[in-house]
């Protein structure tokens, strides 16, 4: 045989092997990604149902349930949660039990410690025998309802892809039977993240050390809430209750005298311990929430409307699921038709509607943690002049692939001491300052939170999800302790409420001039001590106000004073612009309800660019500067002028905070929300101000128009690199976009590969920080890229509850390349919400799949 051909027979050999080869590896591939899809049609045998259960879904998978009793619904949807999302679920677990390092080795040790110290799971223990009788049964449905899904997998790797990926790296790994305690543990992570954010606290007390940065100049950056311009949610005619305050909360405001100042590296160590817990529904000036509710007087209707979308961290799978819970017949004994979103872990609906009523949730954001400086020695502390014992106990951490870690866990009367968790927190009372003077000892430093205290949380849910009508829904809302949340409601029978819940300390303030819990008190004396909680009777709230509607957007919840809630409020200009788009209206329709989500109109971007159209820049410069004219500050992703001069502006915006606020660390820059906005409204007012001189030019003072004109200049410059050099060209939505990551396998530290597997990216997004669109980003970073936004949407028609819709950030499913892992983000990117069905009639059209569950040998009905 001549060479060349025999050449060429190998080459197509070697040709046909690879082929054959790709073939195979896709088709392995291919089978592996769907081994872990779940079954949604035909029938399937469920251990511990007492009777059949049908589970419909819809287009995107969504399942509504259908049973005849209470534990069989609960127990359905613990299988269909399992389904799912059982990987995000047992994630959570380990998360919130201190036992992250179990499932992904020694990156979990630093997130397992902080975690033990603060207990949750514990904390979750003792809670599960102190709640209704009827919620531990339906935890209990639901646990029995996973592990009946977890039964039938012979590996780990039938329920999640993860599992296989994670196998490479930390083989064995057993998958654990689910339990009641472990759906309970989520709101504690859930309460973390939605407490009050101290991140603002942590960055006075670095900036006021050494004496780096005025007084005057801290305080600037933390102007108070302008009442005179954006409204808080209650008026003083829907809230004005006694001017008396009770005796407990005179004493919390009595003048203090035991303190002047505290040590600050309290703040810095504090911030290192805590920042070692993962971001599960998210934190900073982005998280909050929208939510508005309109009574049927103001609506095309004749019915209220209600709208609601929580700005958490966005990430893949979304932080929801949805659900519809239906007992085929109403009863006692099964009294669910509810219909919402839920976490996948946890029974029931967290926001959205039953038969008679409908609710709405955003972050109120309440103070509710506190720190104390403890004066401990050996195993004792000082506590009114007298020693008293420690509470400790040994945790000990197992670390796959590693050895096994052991801790000691160290509590006094104000709770867990954060000191053990962290060596920087153990730093945060050495060199304290007490009534002025250095200490030469070092502190501790203890957490007081009221999550750590076993509360009736888990039964309001329940009590929510059947309410029928105001008093039944504050009844349950009596009982929501952690988080603290703005409720909104409103019924068919045509009402519109609110409702401030939760558990609110009443402290004093150990500091004169500060408000209670700004800083930290002293643990050694007991008048600090939190003095019980705020009434729930005497906590904000109102029916049916003669305006005719309510906005909640983390704004101020009244302009008075008491009860005392938070300082740290959003600054209102979300609220605002949501009133004024309602009380614009005659009538406002469910449409219009859906557009006014998708607002993208920045209201303080008027105020900079008269300033900004007000100074002389170059030609090149000019061409952008046109783009400010006319420019009304809307932030769309489309093509067109107003997408170019949002573009231009917000690269303005952060040249401009860089510029002005060069003084301040990398990690604590101004992230361009809210509160920078009327800061920067007030050094506006002040061009000579000491925030303008750029202090790497030492002998030269800089006002106002230096620092705009070099702001306009480079925000030139940096888009004609980034977009070209044709300032018409431009779009915001190619810059300011959306990555959604996987929680542990999407990070940069997991190959490419495999993160493609999991992400999903390059999503162009309009809106942006304090815009009703709240997808925000963070000014002091290097881009634009968005860090949060509304993590889905809902308007519900108190009319007819079928004319509801809803979306989600980006699907039902947790399987990689299953149909509904992503459907549902392109309608979200848009704004464009899908159809809510409710009704049996609407459920039965919507249909796609159906699924019969069946107890073990039984046939199903006909």
């Amino acid at each position: 045989m001549p060479r060349a051909h025999l050449a060429r027979r190998i080459a197509l050999s070697v040709v046909v092997l690879i082929v054959i080869a790709f073939v195979a590896m896709t088709i392995l591939a291919v089978s592996t990604i769907r081994r872990s899809f779940p079954e949604m049609s035909g029938t399937l045998e469920v251990e511990g149902l007492s009777g059949q259960v049908n589970v419909s879904r819809d287009a995107r998978g969504v399942p509504t349930i259908y049973a005849d009793t209470a534990a069989d619904l609960f127990r359905a949807q613990g299988y269909v949660s399992a389904q799912d999302r059982f990987f995000e679920m047992d994630l959570r677990r380990h998360i919130t039990a201190g036992r992250l390092s179990e499932l992904v080795g020694e990156a979990g040790v630093d997130t397992d410690r902080v975690i033990r110290t603060m207990g949750w799971r514990r904390v979750a223990e003792q809670e599960l025998p102190t709640l209704a009788p009827e919620t531990r049964q339906y935890l209990q449905a639901y646990a029995d309802g996973v592990n009946a899904y977890l039964k039938q997998s012979e590996s780990p790797a039938d329920l999640a892809l993860e599992y296989q990926v994670l196998d490479w790296s930390v083989p064995g790994y057993r998958v654990e039977p689910w339990t009641p305690v472990d759906s309970l543990a989520w709101l504690k992570a859930m309460a973390w993240d939605l407490k009050a954010d101290y991140d603002d606290e942590l960055a006075r007390a670095r900036l006021s050390r050494g004496g780096r940065t005025s007084e005057k100049q801290i305080n600037l950056l933390y102007p108070p809430y302008p009442f005179d311009r954006n409204q808080p949610i209650l008026s003083e005619q829907d809230w004005n209750p006694s001017a008396t305050p009770s005796q407990a909360e005179q004493a919390a405001t009595a003048t203090p005298t035991a303190l002047l100042k505290q040590g600050q590296a309290a703040f810095d160590a504090a911030a290192a311990a805590v920042d070692a817990i993962p971001t599960l529904l998210g934190k900073g000036d982005g998280i909050g929430s929208n939510s508005w509710v309109v009574s049927g007087d103001r609506t095309t209707t004749g019915k209220p409307l209600l709208a609601n979308d929580p700005h958490l961290s966005l990430g893949i799978p979304s932080i929801w699921t949805q659900v519809n819970l239906q007992c085929r017949t109403v009863s006692p004994q099964c009294p669910f038709q509810v219909s919402g979103f839920a976490f996948s872990g946890l029974p029931g609906v967290i926001i959205g509607h039953n038969a008679k009523i409908a609710w709405g949730f955003t972050n109120l954001g309440a103070d509710v943690t506190d720190f104390y400086l403890e004066q401990v020695n050996g195993r004792s502390y000082l506590r009114d002049g007298a020693q008293v014992d420690l509470e400790t106990r040994t945790e000990t951490i197992k670390v796959a692939g590693g050895q096994d870690l052991q801790i000691t866990v160290r509590n006094t009367v104000h709770g867990p001491i954060l000191s053990d968790a962290s060596p920087a927190v153990a730093e945060a009372g050495d060199q304290s300052a007490v009534r002025g003077v250095t200490q030469s000892n070092r502190f501790a430093v203890s957490l007081a939170w009221t999550a750590l205290t076993p509360n009736k949380t888990a039964d309001a849910i329940f009590r929510l999800n059947k309410a029928g009508n105001w008093r039944e829904f504050r009844a349950a809302a009596a009982l929501f302790a952690v988080p603290s949340q703005n409720l909104i409601y409103a019924d068919t029978d045509g009402h519109i409420g609110y409702q401030a819940p939760g558990l609110i300390p009443i402290r004093r303030s150990a500091t004169p001039g500060a408000v209670p819990g700004f800083w930290p008190a002293p643990g050694w004396d007991s008048q600090w001590d939190w003095r019980g909680f705020v009434r729930f009777e005497d906590l904000p709230h109102v029916l049916d106000p003669e305006e005719g509607f309510i906005v909640t957007a983390n704004q101020a919840v009244t302009a008075r004073p008491k009860p005392f809630l938070t300082s740290e409020w959003d600054y209102g200009f979300r609220a605002e612009r949501i009133r004024t788009l309602l009380a614009g209206a005659d009538k406002v329709s469910p449409e219009r309800m859906v557009q006014i989500q998708g607002d993208d109109r920045n209201t303080f971007a008027p105020v900079l660019v008269e300033h900004l159209l007000g100074v002389e820049v170059d030609d090149f410069t000019a061409q952008a500067q046109l783009l400010l004219r006319d420019w009304d500050g809307s932030q769309p992703v489309d093509k067109t002028r107003d997408s170019a001069s949002a573009a231009y502006f917000n690269a303005v915006w952060k040249h401009l905070l860089e510029y002005t606020f060069d003084e301040l660390p990398p990690d604590i820059g101004a992230s361009g929300g809210s509160r920078w906005m009327i800061v920067m409204e007030q050094l506006l007012k002040d061009p000579e101000n000491a925030w303008w001189d750029d202090k790497t030019t030492p002998g030269v003072t800089e006002e106002s128009s230096e620092i705009l004109k070099r702001a306009l200049v480079d925000a030139r410059l940096d888009l004609a690199r980034k977009l070209g050099k044709v300032p018409a060209t431009w779009r915001w939505g190619r810059l300011h976009q959306l990555n959604l990551e996987h929680p542990v396998l999407g990070q940069e530290s997991v190959p490419g590969f495999i993160r493609d597997l999991f992400n999903r990216g390059g999503i162009e997004l309009g809106g942006g920080s304090s815009i009703v669109n709240a997808n925000s980003w963070d000014a002091s970073s290097s881009g634009y890229e968005v860090t949060s936004g509304p993590s889905m949407r809902m308007v519900i028609d108190l009319d007819n509850l079928d004319r509801s819709v809803w979306v989600n950030a980006t699907g039902q499913s947790g399987h990689p390349y299953n149909a509904h892992y992503d459907d549902q983000i392109d309608a979200w990117a848009a704004n464009e919400p899908f159809p809510w069905p409710f009704s049996t009639e609407a459920v039965a059209a919507a249909t796609e799949s159906e699924l019969t569950l069946v107890p073990p040998g039984q046939v199903p009905n006909g």
